[in-house]
């Protein structure tokens, strides 16, 4: 068993472990990744302010998300081809949230379907949706969500078109990987995930697949999205799925302040400051440099909370002081999951928690609700004045 001491030593064992092309995958963003490392290289300017002589004894990480407690602020965020980087990647992951109680957010695009996920758990979980064109698809698997009692209905605005990924279209990315002289040989060298695959029947899209019309294979993920997925999403479209839905609502990928208050206005329970992990509209400011204006705009009408670019429990805490009320990781629980299975998801949440613990306390601070600006030195311009 190898000692995990941070996220990036599960980010190497998953590089090791895992097919190159679902690594990419996961460690991409759109053209020339200029956000994708804007998003990370974005929270090492916000530094801590030590403090000494404070009590430290008592202290607690736990939070709130939807009124519900957690045992961090922290949820992981919706991944599609979850499955592909470890069988039944979306089932372990779900259960790694569950034992740790934290919030688990199953994609539309997952290889284990909604059914599949509910079956293997017993805590309710969240369904993100991509609003499709067909819109019997769209009302079937918000039934299914509600049927696999997913208590919250996760919204993602900011795909109504594909951003490029050039790693993606150079790997051939499918779903399961198409047997190419390249694809073998690289395979061949990952035994641990080659013997995973071939215990699980689960390889394909399971909410698509078998379920949208005249779909019984998908293996080419960009080519059906680009026909499928709805460029004329709109606020009234929104409305609709509010409606339809019935429940508790988080609208995702919302990077601009005029956008955020009408989603609060809209009635979302919760905004998500997302540019979608750098992977769409390259040269965007990375979440972190958005949340504050967004936080400001926003108030209390909504919950807030930041996505893109978390790759430790430094930057949960970072995004906590700059006005988010919780966050989402994507890539950081990805990486456990595909360099040890369930166990990896669980070690990237022990060291996201194990890292908020101790910088909290270093700061002089017993709970994590009180942390805050006064516990950062921002740079001088890092909220930018940025003319639109």
């Amino acid at each position: 068993m190898p000692i995990i001491t941070c996220i990036e030593d599960l980010r190497q064992l998953h590089r090791a472990r895992a097919p190159k092309m679902f690594f990419d995958y996961c460690e991409s963003g759109s053209y020339s990744e200029q956000t994708f490392r804007d998003n990370t290289n974005d929270f090492s300017q916000l530094r801590f302010r030590q403090k000494v002589a404070v009590d430290m004894t008592d202290r607690s990480i736990a939070g709130q998300m939807l009124g519900s407690r957690v045992t961090m602020p922290v949820a992981l965020a919706p991944i599609g081809l979850t499955g592909m980087q470890s069988a039944d990647g979306e089932i372990k992951a779900a259960r790694a949230a569950e034992k740790f109680g934290v919030p688990f957010t199953l994609s539309t695009m997952s290889i284990c379907s909604i059914e599949d996920v509910a079956a293997k758990t017993t805590a309710p979980f969240w369904f993100q949706l991509y609003v499709m064109r067909d819109w019997d698809f769209v009302a079937a698997i918000i039934e299914r969500a509600k049927k696999a009692r997913c208590s919250a209905l996760v919204l993602t605005l900011d795909l109504q078109i594909l951003g490029q990924r050039h790693k993606d279209l150079k790997n051939g990315l499918s779903a399961p990987p198409k047997m190419t002289l390249a694809n073998i040989l690289n395979i061949a060298t990952k035994w641990r995930w080659a013997a995973g695959m071939a215990m699980t029947p689960r390889r394909s899209f399971g909410n698509i697949v078998g379920h949208a019309k005249g779909v019984t294979d998908l293996s080419n993920l960009s080519s059906w999205t680009a026909e499928q997925f709805d460029p004329q999403l709109d606020w009234g479209k929104v409305a609709r799925i509010r409606d339809m839905w019935g429940g508790k609502l988080i609208l995702k990928g919302i990077l601009d302040d005029e956008d955020a208050r009408r989603a609060a206005d809209f009635g979302a329970d919760a905004i998500v400051v997302s540019n979608h992990g750098g992977r769409q509209l390259d040269g965007a400011l990375s979440s972190i440099r958005q949340l504050p204006a967004i936080a400001r705009a926003v108030g209390d009408q909504s919950e807030i909370w930041l996505d893109s670019g978390i790759r430790s429990g430094q930057d949960v805490l970072r995004a906590l002081a700059m006005g988010a009320n919780a966050t989402m990781i994507g890539r950081s629980y990805i990486y456990g999951l595909g360099a040890m299975g369930q166990a990896g998801v669980e070690a990237a949440l022990q060291v996201i928690a194990k890292e908020i613990d101790i910088t909290m306390a270093l700061c002089g601070e017993r709970k994590i609700e009180n942390f805050g600006r006064h516990n950062l030195m921002i740079p001088r311009g890092f909220e930018g004045e940025w003319e639109a």
